[in-house]
Order: structure tokens, then C-alpha cells, then sequence
């Protein structure tokens, strides 16, 4: 069930919501922990039964992590929190990134001139997502931060949440644990601040993102002899902005839901193309996986206080994670790598700070913004053949034309949708839009209600009922 999908916004939604709003408070995370669980299973099946054994391993563990007062049992709770983050990432390794590994065991075999087994597993919806949550939730308890959960009702409400289940944001424990407990009163409120940030990111999908994608995908499926110049950039282009509308869109999506349903979760995006550095980039872009890394993977390796060495060090390792926990292939790998080293280069020349000049900051934030593109280019490529491919025709210049593939696909429509989506490119880092259509009481932000309930939401909603919708980009993570 898609958030874009006419049963999810003309039936599943509002019921969830009418129930939420007239049944007593104290039912709030109950109706939500079984909605939850029936949406995740209409898209994941038998899938919903691993989610399940994962919940019921980590809800068991929290109790046996919290400290005591003199916290005696150090050892012990270290044994049990290694257990359960061993479980978890085993989870997530043997569904998500079997295949990978057993397909280049048996590529090395064949070249031996052996055979090896090649497994082939269904990857579960949104697994990298709960498999942090749940991580998040154990060190959490095992560090003194919040106290573990005894109502399953309210485990259940946090890990499966149906707004950030499938694609986030990543909501760490200390986040949302305050929230939890049912004390919600102002529920129209909620409901008035939550939907237009909901409807602003519904346009941001079916509008722009889901209009764009035909064509960034005519372009990176052009074959490498066919491939231009003007083909590449196009496609890495349009795959850059349909990028960001896609996911910062769902993200919008999951805030302005969460809102609603009486929780404030993070932010996950804030005009990451307005970044002048590629470290300020990676403040700005998916923020809460950016945050969930730093707090459970770079600080407990030691971050940046024991020397250059190992802050460079923690940093490749970071970023060799975040490549491949976007996905199972050499490509996300080298994305994550590219970015990893990009970051390096940066504090090892200390250009992590936007410069003061004026004219600098323009020529650093047009040089981030390549940068940026071309890494999307490993992203979105199929093999690392036609990532190196296309990225070879863009820094060749040639006056060769589009394709006739291409040519259809470039419709004047797409035209004008991706002239309107490259201004994003050029707008100042603040306000961000969404939490300022959420909570602004100002002029501009009220205009910008009024026209994205009116006039987006109106065209959205006949495009929905066309069915000229299409997955969310970041389902596949």
C-alpha cells in the first residue's frame, strides 16, 4: 500500500484517522500499532512474520538492558545488548545482502571452473529501516537514555508506525520515547498542522517526482554506444531532482502523518542542495540516517578526538556502511565510498566551512552541486559499467542530439516540470518549506497552504485517480 495510492488516501487513511479522533485517548496507540501492522502487510506478506520475531526479540531484551543504580550487571547487559544488535544485523545481512554475497562467491567459482549455490531471497519491506529502530532501541536502553517499554501496544506504535515504517525517517528511541505515552489532547490541532505538510509532500511526489521519472529512466537506459553528452547530464539531472522530490517528498508524507496521528517526528531533509560544502550536504540530506550513523556507529568509534587518522579512518567506515546499507551492489558501495573520500578531502584541507566571500560561496555551492550529481549518477546506474559509462560522456563534451527514446520521453510537460524543479537548485538554504507550511503563521507561508491544498492537492488527486503513480524510490532500501 503506497501513501500515493487511491486505497491508501481514500480509505485506509481517513478511517485510520476517524477512529484516531473520536475514539478515547488511551486507545491512540492501539489503533495505530494494528493499522500499522495491516499496512505493512498488505505489501509485505509473509514478510510481516520476520518484522514480527524481530519485535518480539528486541520488546524481550529491553528489560534486561537498564541499568540499575550502581549498574552491577555491566557485563551482563553488554552480553545481552551484543546478542541482540548481533541479531538484528544478522537479520538484516541474510535478507537483504545473501544474494550479493553468494552471486560473487559464484562468479569467483566459475572463473575456478567450479559451481556455487546462488541464494535468492525476497528482501522484506522497509527492513533497513525497523532493523535501525530496533538497534536504536537497545543502545538506547543499555546507555541509561530512556527506559525500556512493557506495553507491547507501545513497542509496537514506535517500531511499525505506519508513516516511517517503510522509508523513515529513522526515528532513534530518545526521540520519540516521551511521545509515546498517550497524553495527546489537541488532536484537530494536530490534524490542521499535519495535513498540508502531508498534501505538500503528496504533490512533491505525483507531481514533480513521478513526472520526472520516465525520463530518468529513458536516459540511464540508453545503451553506452548510444549514450551523449546531453543524454547524461539530462539523465543525471533529472534523476537528481526526481530524487529529491521523491524521497523528501514521502518524507514530508511521513511528518505530516505522524502530526497528525499526535507524534512530531524529525526532519529528514533541509534544501540539501543549497549546500556550499559536501559535509554540510550530508547535514541536509536524510538527516536522520546522517544523525542515527554519528550517534551508533562514528561517536562509539571514537569520531574526531583521537587524531586525524582515525577521525579519517571512522569516516570511511561510515560511509562504507552508508553505501551499502542503500543496497546490495558495487555501485551504492562506490557511492558511498566517492562520498567518504569527498569528505575526507574536505577536512583534510579544512574546505568543511563555507567561505565568506560571496563570489566563493556561489563557485563552492555550483561546485558541491556537480559533485552531488555525479554521485547520483553510481546511485541510480544498474552495474558500474554504465555508471563509469555515462559518467565518461558527461565529462566529454560532443554536439550529439537526443535519441529518439529520449526525445519521447522529454515531453513539453516534462520540460516545464523540470525548469520549475531546477529552481530548487537555486534557492537560499532557509526557510525550509515543509516545517514552515507546518508551523508558520506568516503571509507566505499561509499562501503556500492555501495553494498547496487547493490547486496542488486538487491536481495531485486526479492524478492519483489515473494511476500515474509509481513506488516510492526509497522502498527498495
Amino acid at each position: 500500500m503506497l501513501f500515493s495510492s487511491p486505497i491508501f488516501l481514500w480509505y485506509f487513511l481517513p478511517v485510520v484517522l476517524a477512529i484516531v479522533l473520536v475514539a478515547p485517548r488511551g486507545w491512540r496507540n492501539g489503533i495505530i500499532a494494528v493499522a500499522s501492522l495491516l499496512f505493512y502487510a498488505s505489501g509485505a506478506g509473509p514478510s510481516t512474520l520476520l518484522l514480527l520475531a524481530c519485535m518480539v526479540v528486541n520488546f524481550w531484551a529491553g528489560p534486561a538492558l537498564e541499568p540499575d543504580e550502581w549498574d552491577i550487571d555491566r557485563a551482563r547487559r553488554r552480553l545481552v545488548l551484543v546478542g541482540v544488535v548481533l541479531f538484528d544485523i544478522a537479520v538484516l545481512v541474510i535478507w537483504k545482502y545473501a544474494g550479493f554475497a553468494t552471486e560473487q562467491l559464484a562468479a569467483i567459482a566459475k572463473l575456478l571452473g567450479g559451481d556455487f549455490p546462488v541464494v535468492h531471497l525476497m528482501l522484506p519491506i522497509g527492513i533497513s529501516f525497523y532493523t535501525f529502530h530496533h538497534i536504536s532501541y537497545v543502545v538506547d536502553i543499555y546507555r541509561g537514555e530512556r527506559p525500556a517499554l512493557r506495553n507491547p501496544v507501545s513497542f509496537i506504535t514506535y517500531i511499525a508506525m505506519f508513516p516511517q515504517l517503510i522509508a523513515g525517517p529513522i526515528v532513534r528511541y530518545r526521540e520519540i520515547a516521551d511521545q509515546l505515552p498517550q497524553h495527546r489532547t489537541h488532536r484537530l490541532d494536530d490534524l490542521a498542522a499535519g495535513f498540508p505538510r502531508f498534501a505538500l509532500g503528496l504533490c512533491k511526489k505525483v507531481i514533480i517526482a513521478d513526472s520526472l521519472a520516465p525520463l530518468a529512466d529513458a536516459c540511464f537506459t540508453t545503451p553506452s554506444h548510444a549514450m551523449t553528452f546531453g543524454i547524461a547530464w539530462l539523465g543525471a539531472i533529472t534523476y537528481t531532482l526526481q530524487l529529491y522530490f521523491d524521497f523528501s517528498g514521502y518524507s514530508d508524507m511521513a511528518i505530516g502523518l505522524g502530526r497528525m496521528l499526535g507524534f512530531r517526528l524529525p526532519e529528514n531533509f533541509a534544501r540539501p542542495y543549497s549546500s556550499v560544502t559536501i559535509t554540510e550536504f550530508w547535514r541536509r540530506w536524510h538527516m536522520s540516517l546522517s544523525r542515527w550513523f554519528r550517534d551508533y556507529v562514528y561517536v562509539p568509534l571514537g569520531g574526531n578526538r583521537h587524531g586525524a587518522a582515525k577521525t579519517y579512518r571512522n569516516l570511511f567506515i561510515v560511509f562504507v556502511l552508508t553505501g551499502f546499507w542503500h543496497g546490495a551492489a558495487w555501485t551504492f558501495l562506490v557511492w558511498g565510498l566517492y562520498h567518504g573520500a569527498l569528505l575526507i578531502i574536505e577536512r583534510g584541507f579544512h574546505l568543511e566551512q563555507a567561505p565568506e566571500s560571496r563570489h566563493a560561496v556561489i563557485g563552492r555551492r555550483a561546485l558541491t552541486m556537480v559533485l552531488v550529481i555525479v554521485g547520483w549518477v553510481f546511485f541510480r546506474a544498474t552495474d558500474m559499467g554504465s555508471a563509469l559509462a555515462m559518467i565518461g560522456h558527461m565529462l566529454l563534451p560532443d554536439f550529439t542530439g537526443l535519441t529518439d527514446v529520449v526525445d519521447v520521453a522529454f515531453t513539453n510537460q516534462r520540460l516545464v516540470l523540470l525548469l520549475l524543479a531546477v529552481v530548487i537548485l537555486f534557492l537560499p538554504a532557509h526557510p525550509v518549506t515543509g516545517p514552515m507550511l507546518e508551523s508558520s503563521r506568516g503571509r507566505l507561508a499561509t499562501g503556500l497552504r492555501i495553494t498547496v491544498m487547493t490547486v496542488g492537492l486538487a491536481y495531485a488527486g486526479i492524478l492519483v485517480a489515473t494511476g500515474t503513480f509509481s513506488p516510492f524510490l526509497y522502498y527498495q532500501f
